[in-house]
């Protein structure tokens, strides 16, 4: 599993987490999920075995993930999501679900290997695609949430890889 430094180092940004004298901050622990899931699909390239943990892979919501968090900075980034614009916060959750999207779309290639798209090609379209969309969401929340991440983009992102596992 990637750890919250690896994932900062990825997007070049602080903890983002915990309380600070400004107010309750989000928490890139959250990210963890989709950092675990880069790893599996890099992974899965290589041995099939791995393939059937990627499908067993399941998001959790940031409240969800916070709900149950035992992290002592879990409600103060429960408190700063609640006091995100519901845009920003609409923004967010779209990117999530466009990085979940393309893990169990990783994942349902991986396992079917159809002729023409080979394992390799799969990790490595999707895993640079979920990299950069770890990147926008740690970025966002090392903001607070002050940054509009926008829709559209998620959108965009997206339509861009699923041209490239059609084409």
């Amino acid at each position: 599993m990637m750890t919250v430094s690896a994932i900062k180092a990825l997007a070049g940004g602080g903890d983002g987490g915990g309380e600070t004298p400004g107010g309750p901050r989000l928490s890139t622990d959250f990210l963890n999920l989709y950092a675990e899931a880069l790893m599996l699909i890099g992974m899965a390239a290589e041995d099939l075995d791995i393939v059937a943990d990627l499908q067993a892979w399941r998001p959790v919501s940031y409240r969800d993930h916070f709900a149950t968090s035992p992290l002592r900075c879990a409600p103060s980034a429960l408190a700063a999501y609640d006091a995100l614009p519901p845009t920003r916060r609409e923004g967010f959750e779209n990117l999530c679900l466009a990085m979940t999207r393309l893990v169990t779309t990783a994942a349902a290639l991986l396992a079917d290997r159809q002729e023409g798209l080979d394992a390799t090609t799969i990790a490595d379209v999707a895993g640079d695609a979920l990299r950069r969309q770890i990147g926008r969401a740690t970025h966002f929340i090392n903001a607070n949430g002050t940054i509009d991440i926008g829709v559209a983009e998620s959108r965009a992102l997206q339509a861009e890889v699923d041209a490239l596992f059609r084409g």
